[in-house]
């Protein structure tokens, strides 16, 4: 039953209400929590990768104390599977439903596209890549609000084309990879340098998501010297298995999640074909940093129950970066995100700082990260498999020192244009 107050109740409590509002002190509430919305692929190929990816955001989060430039964070996380289509649906209801400030993410080549091309059409939210490392999420037709303080997956391959011809003394290599945006951009990188030291090339392309390989490691040419195998995730797993037991034997080239701790920690026949395997990338397990085993230290202290003593991975590691930047530029504007948070993106755009592999990074006109790069080679160590650092390349840039209007006028990647050309 409702209960109506008569005037002289409602006059009585107004008068306590004013008589208390002189004597009791000013109550300032809180700021309003940051809503940081995450978008990893935990469905399709990738999952494994992306379950990694949210172990490292919720590693650094808890550490941070969920807080950052005096503000409360609250972590909104959703899920992909490597799609374009599907990354896009999901990056609309963080913004959209969920109300995010802030998204970090995709992790898969293609989705990265999508997600550039809808930041534009939201110029008063920030997105921040996950581990995507399609080279044009960033090289052409960028958005002005969406940044990437990881490397690309050119980046990623500076160094070993090089390598695999004078060093490794190799003159033929068949390419094998996933049709897609990501293996594109590594495939253009590897086939730059090596084409430039004077090595041949064979390419062979499969759906991503593919499971049988037979077909593909029949058509290998008996005159290759070497295989640059660039699959991830599953599809990785897959190749591998069916490579070790058709008895393949030529050596092998990683593209970069090839020679990635969650593929090390699975068991199977792929382990005796992965050993020797010469790659580059971002990371390497073993690599004498401090900084570097610290990171890795903090990460085994808090998932060993989950994931053993694995370590984190390639595109953990990119989330990690980028996530990393986030914190730094939120502390730097005091989480001040108003005025289409054009101060927060200007922290951004000026960030210069040591990621936790102890590597310079900085950004690009086109917001794209500079830094260094590790050629690595796949020991037993421990007991366990790891990429061993070998060489260091630092500073690569996102044209691999090229002159970016040379570099440009060669066009997007693609199955077509594989950057086998001398410039």
């Amino acid at each position: 039953m409702a209960i109506n107050p008569t005037r002289r109740q409602v006059l009585q409590g107004a008068a306590a209400i004013a008589g208390s509002a002189v004597f009791a002190p000013a109550i300032h509430a809180d700021p309003a929590p940051i809503r940081l919305g995450t978008l990893a692929s935990l469905e399709g190929p990738l999952a494994i990768n992306g379950q990694d990816a949210y172990r490292v955001v919720e590693l650094l989060l808890e550490e941070a104390g969920y807080k950052a430039g005096g503000r409360k964070i609250e972590w909104i996380r959703e899920s992909s599977n490597g799609k374009p289509d599907v990354a896009l649906a999901r990056t609309r209801k963080l913004i959209e439903q969920d109300k995010a400030d802030v998204v970090i993410g995709p992790l898969a080549g293609a989705e990265g596209i999508a997600v550039r091309d809808y930041s534009r059409t939201v110029p008063n939210k920030t997105f921040i890549n996950g581990s995507s490392a399609s080279q044009d999420n960033t090289l052409r037709n960028s958005s002005s609000n969406y940044f990437r303080f990881s490397t690309d997956g050119t980046q990623w391959t500076a160094g070993l084309g090089e390598y695999t011809k004078n060093v490794l003394n190799i003159g033929e290599v068949t390419v094998v990879a996933s049709d897609y945006a990501f293996p594109y951009s590594q495939v253009f990188g590897f086939s730059l340098e090596f084409t430039r030291a004077g090595g041949k090339l064979n390419y062979l392309w499969t759906p991503f998501g593919t499971s049988d390989y037979t077909s593909l490691i029949a058509q290998i040419p008996k005159s290759s010297g070497a295989l640059y195998v660039v699959y991830g995730g599953s599809d990785g797993l897959a190749f591998l298995t069916q490579y070790a037991q058709a008895g393949g034997s030529l050596p092998l080239l990683g593209g970069t999640l090839l020679a990635d701790q969650t593929l090390f920690s699975a068991r199977g026949p792929h382990r005796k074909v992965l050993e020797g395997t010469i790659s580059a990338g971002p990371i390497g397990d073993h690599y004498d940093n401090p900084v570097w085993k610290d990171f890795q230290a903090r990460y085994v202290r808090r998932w060993s129950k989950d994931v053993g003593q694995q370590t984190p991975g390639t595109l953990a590691f990119a989330y990690s970066t980028n996530l990393q930047a986030t914190l730094l530029a939120l502390n730097a504007v005091d989480g001040d995100l108003s005025g289409n948070q054009e101060a927060f993106r200007e922290a951004l755009r000026k960030l210069e700082f040591k990621n936790y592999i102890d590597a310079h990074v900085k950004l690009d006109h086109n917001r794209q990260a500079i830094s260094d790069n590790f050629l690595t080679k796949v020991e037993v160590q421990d007991k366990r498999l790891q990429s061993v650092v070998i060489k260091k390349v630092p500073n690569v840039n996102q044209t691999l020192g090229f002159p970016e209007d040379k570099y440009v006028a060669l066009g997007a990647p693609s199955r077509n244009n594989t950057g086998n050309v001398k410039i």
